[in-house]
């Protein structure tokens, strides 16, 4: 009965689909899949890139990126930073108001004003709200009027514990987004279902596991270069189908109007070609997007001597390095993901982030030298070397069975386990596995995110070190790096940590990948960055 039931109710969906796009074939409607759904609309819980996309196009905050990565202003028209870097003020505008809400006056949208980013920032740390976002603030100084302070209704300061050159970037994140106190407390935990921002569209209807549909919305703050208010579309409509292949087939009927990324392989060859382009016969009907995504896929050694009492080969730098020098990260780029992504042959920092002047050199194949290494690590031909576990999970099994092929052309033997995300996770989490597959998707863009996976206080459980590697000439760079207010010489410290880490080889990595988006003809003004995110707000559409 539940069967029936459901499968009237997408039908009937489906057909009111059909039925609304005829009544309103003069509209434009921009049509992509999260498939793997949305679970709240409620900024701090914007931790999935599902959840980021739609709140996006729902809420702003202080600041935001441009395409180039850089800070610019949203709601805040202007700051100013403290010179010993602890105290943030930011200036407000005064035309910036909340979607319509029954909670308000008279159910219009009110002016924000800087008591709202009190609330919508003591919100985050509240533990009664439960936002994955907490970390966002580590380094706000709560001892201060409890970290932010609005001033007026159009000041708001922010106060820090110690220097941290970052912060301004990660106000951009999503988690800081503005929410109006009354809508919050009235609808309590149903704010997440029925989200109140100030975004370029606001919120119209959501079924679960169907569709999620947004609006434009007509007061909007924001406008072009031209003075043309945004956004340019009349609305936003998100599906949620999981098979990659009715998602590709969806895209190509013309039903969707963006495809992001290539999540099945099944379908890779008939877009792009072996080189990473598209495909020529597609020219006329595609438009390809590519940008550097800030994501550095990377193998992990753990720098333990012993794991369950059995010594740990791996704590010898020559054979960290030998496993580097020894397989070709250009051929496995090309053979396996179509040149999607760049080699992992500098250092740890991703292609895309600000300082990209200071970028180090890293291993290129050479396997000559990973003979030698072995050699002098008493393992001639790897003769003695002990088989080495590679742990990983079965998205990326045909990159270590590639590897495994390679290294062992030179004398390493690599056997590998596969397990299921969340087993895989918890093992690397608990210092289990002595090599492992892992990913870091930028939080912000700065290399400090990066880095802070190799500072000795973020061991794991409690940090991002899975690893442990300590270095203490890598530690005081690390500190230098927090307690400067010059971009050049933060750089060059960056600059710095990236070559210990290439020199003593915590790490094996893999390549930086790419951001990968397909449209049709008739959309314009799709921006791109290299956090992969996702602003509607300058998209045009086009009706046949």
């Amino acid at each position: 009965m539940r069967f029936w039931a459901f499968s009237i109710l997408v039908v009937g969906l489906l057909l009111f689909g059909c039925s609304d796009r005829n009544r309103h074939a003069d509209k434009t409607v921009f049509r992509y899949n999260e498939s793997k759904g949305v679970t709240s609309l409620d900024p701090a819980q914007a931790r999935t890139m599902g959840n980021i996309w739609a709140t996006t196009q729902l809420f702003n905050g202080l600041v935001q990126l441009n395409d180039k990565m850089e800070v610019e202003p949203s709601i805040a028209k202007r700051w100013t930073i403290s010179q010993d870097g602890l105290t943030y003020r930011f200036v407000l505008r005064d035309d910036v108001v909340f979607h319509n809400h029954e909670a308000f006056v008279n159910g219009k949208g009110r002016v924000v004003v800087a008591s709202d980013f009190e609330f919508s920032f003591k919100r985050i740390l509240d533990e009664k709200t439960l936002s994955p976002g907490r970390w966002i603030f580590n380094a706000v100084d709560q001892s201060k009027e409890g970290g932010f302070k609005a001033i007026n209704d159009s000041v708001f300061e922010i106060y820090l514990k110690q220097s941290f050159p970052p912060f301004l970037g990660i106000l951009s994140i999503q988690y800081c987004s503005v929410v109006p106190k009354e809508v919050v407390e009235k609808l309590g935990k149903d704010f997440s279902r029925n989200p109140v921002g100030t975004g370029p569209f606001k919120f119209k209807e959501w079924y679960e596991g169907i569709k999620l549909v947004l609006h434009k919305n007509e007061n909007y703050f924001e406008s072009d270069t031209e003075g043309n208010q945004l956004p340019y579309l009349d609305a936003i409509g998100i599906s949620f189908i999981p098979d990659p292949q009715s998602i590709f087939l969806e895209f190509m009927k013309g039903n969707l109007d963006m495809l992001s990324g290539l999540e099945d392989g099944s379908y890779k060859d008939a877009l792009i070609t072996p080189n990473g382009n598209l495909q020529p016969e597609l020219n006329e009907k595609l438009v390809m997007y590519s940008e550097p995504f800030l994501n550095t896929e990377y193998l992990g050694f753990l720098m333990k001597d012993s794991i369950d009492g059995k010594p740990n080969v791996l704590t010898d730098k020559r054979i960290r390095q030998a496993i580097n020098y020894g397989f070709d990260r250009r051929k496995m780029m090309r053979y396996i993901r179509n040149n999607i992504g760049s080699p992992g042959v500098h250092g740890f920092l991703p292609t895309g982030l600000p300082g990209e002047e200071f970028r180090v050199e890293g291993y290129a194949y050479d396997p000559q030298k990973a003979k030698q290494l072995l050699i002098e690590a008493g393992y001639p031909n790897g003769e003695g070397l002990p088989e080495i576990q590679l742990y990983t999970t079965s998205q990326y099994l045909d990159l270590c069975e590639y590897m495994q092929h390679q290294l062992q052309e030179i004398g390493i033997k690599l056997s590998i386990e596969v397990n299921p995300g969340a087993t895989h996770g918890a093992l690397v989490a608990n210092s289990q596995v002595p090599f492992f597959r892992k990913s870091w998707i930028a939080d912000y863009a700065d290399a400090e995110n990066y880095l802070s996976l190799f500072y000795s206080k973020n061991h794991t459980p409690d940090g991002p070190n899975y690893t442990l590697f300590e270095n203490e000439s890598f530690d005081d760079l690390y500190e230098s790096s927090l307690a400067t207010t010059s971009d050049s010489l933060r750089y060059r410290y960056y600059a710095q940590m990236d070559s210990i880490i290439v020199e003593e080889a915590p790490v094996v990595v893999l390549y930086y990948d790419q951001v990968l988006r397909f449209t049709h003809k008739n959309i314009s003004g799709l921006s791109t960055n290299s956090m992969n995110g996702l602003s509607l707000k300058t998209v045009r559409k086009t009706n046949p």
